[in-house]
């Protein structure tokens, strides 16, 4: 959107509050202490019928060095691509001399600046009020970011600044969002999902704390998006990037490091942990992004079956390959690792890279685009069943109680994983190892390495079983 608003402020004033309250979700990490958030996000925000892009950064600090130096250049670079910066002080705290000191910088800037004083629930922020109009800053806008009170206030202010096609127009006829053909059963045989190349490819990237994913990113985008550090934590939510390759538009996420359950502690990491996996469950392809010098450990293998049980398509990048002293023995340690304890998704593919360095980073989006189309393939319901008859012949199913099991046939009954269902009489009682035969079959004929195939059993109704 052309509308870009930026909320800024020192810590623990309520800007992430504010933030999932205008975006109508709650997408950035919320806790009471102060410098939870570090890298800036964006997201779409409205009021009413007034939208515009919305810009989450971290605490304002009087910091030039370190990681709080860092995240004040972010912050900086954020409020120079914003169109009005919401300047937020914490009402109920009062003004305070770090308020001050960046008051006065923000009045040197050329953005559009609106004071906004959070917290004004009840009558304990009115003292705070009467302070902030001493910012030089214009009449503060008093507002409660946890209550939803006080929008009509900020609405206005920001009306008054705004384009005018940041106002959004609606009209009944239209919107056919309920009409009754958005609703309809579709016949599984006949619908072909195409890959659609005007819709963004969703990515996240993951893996265990300081292996080099904002790195990765910051690579990738060509730019500094991502804070980035030698300790461990740096980042801390799930953020969100656009860019464009081979004309296509990828949205990219950068998550937080995951570690071990019994070793998450602090509240913040937990809820970090949870923003990282609901990262991969929103995703279509996952970067699992491991310590080369490190190689494989039981963590990552963790993560990466978190990310099968999800159905996404999985790329492995061995980062920091550059200061490996034996590749060739490392790379066959993964390759050994992955055939017994990712059985599941046979044909991962596996790249090299140093993300510092900047080489072999070009190979992950081919890789990428590749389990990709994978991921989004489509059998024919005929080709499924030639299949089905030479696997059949070549090993019947077992027997299930002294019967015999006859699969009929099958159908994939979605994409995105593939997703195929074996009609038949008694394959509710078809043994796990025979369902990973057809598994593993359907795999090597129809090239779908590297993704995690579902298989459905349906039973057949049996038309005598209620004159019996």
């Amino acid at each position: 959107m052309a509308y870009r608003v930026a909320i800024c402020g020192r810590p623990n004033v309520g800007k992430s509050t504010l933030f999932n309250r205008l975006a109508g979700k709650r997408l950035a990490l919320v806790d009471d202490q102060p410098g939870v958030t570090r890298d800036r996000r964006e997201a779409d925000g409205s009021i009413s019928d007034l939208m515009f892009t919305l810009i989450d950064t971290a605490g304002l600090e009087d910091a030039k060095t370190g990681i709080e130096g860092d995240m004040r250049r972010q912050t900086e670079m954020a409020m120079m691509d914003a169109d009005v910066v919401l300047f937020l002080i914490d009402a109920r705290a009062g003004v305070t001399p770090l308020d001050k000191f960046f008051a006065d910088w923000l009045r040197k800037q050329p953005t559009d600046v609106l004071l906004v004083a959070n917290k004004c629930e009840g009558k304990a922020g009115v003292p705070g009020m009467g302070e902030a109009f001493g910012l030089g800053l214009g009449e503060p806008i008093a507002l409660s970011a946890e209550h939803g009170e006080g929008l009509d206030g900020l609405y206005d202010a920001l009306a008054a600044l705004a384009p005018t096609d940041a106002f959004e127009t609606y009209d009944d006829e239209d919107d056919d969002r309920f009409s009754m053909g958005a609703f309809e059963d579709e016949d599984v045989e006949q619908v072909a999902i195409d890959d659609d190349p005007t819709k963004p490819l969703h990515m996240a990237i993951v893996g265990r704390p300081n292996v080099g994913k904002s790195t990765f990113v910051n690579k990738l985008l060509g730019e500094d998006r991502m804070l980035t550090g030698p300790m461990a934590g740096v980042t801390r939510d799930a953020i969100s990037s656009h860019f464009e390759w081979r004309g296509r538009s990828i949205r990219l996420v950068d998550t937080a490091g995951i570690r071990r359950g019994s070793r998450v502690s602090d509240k913040v990491e937990w809820l970090a942990v949870n923003d990282a996996k609901r990262a991969v469950k929103y995703a279509q392809v996952v970067v699992l992004m491991l310590d080369a010098t490190i190689g494989i450990d039981k963590q990552d293998l963790t993560i990466a079956h978190h990310v099968i049980d999800e159905g996404r398509g999985l790329v492995i990048c061995m980062n920091k390959w550059d200061v490996v002293e034996f590749p060739q023995e490392a790379r066959q340690q993964l390759h050994d690792r992955l055939q017994t304890s990712l059985t599941q998704v046979r044909g991962v593919p596996i790249v090299t890279l140093s993300a510092l360095e900047g080489k072999g980073v070009d190979k992950v989006m081919p890789a990428v685009e590749k389990i990709f189309r994978t991921w989004s393939t489509r059998i024919s319901t005929g080709a499924l069943n030639r299949w089905l008859e030479a696997m059949l012949a070549a090993h019947p199913p077992p027997l299930s109680k002294g019967r015999r099991i006859k699969i009929r046939y099958l159908t994939q009954a979605k994409t995105r994983p593939p997703t195929f269902a074996v009609f038949g009489s008694q394959v509710k009682a078809v043994p796990e190892s025979y369902v990973r035969y057809l598994a593993n079959g359907l795999r090597d004929s129809f090239k779908l390495d590297g993704i995690p195939i579902r298989m459905l059993m349906r039973q057949t109704n049996n038309p005598y079983e209620r004159k019996r």
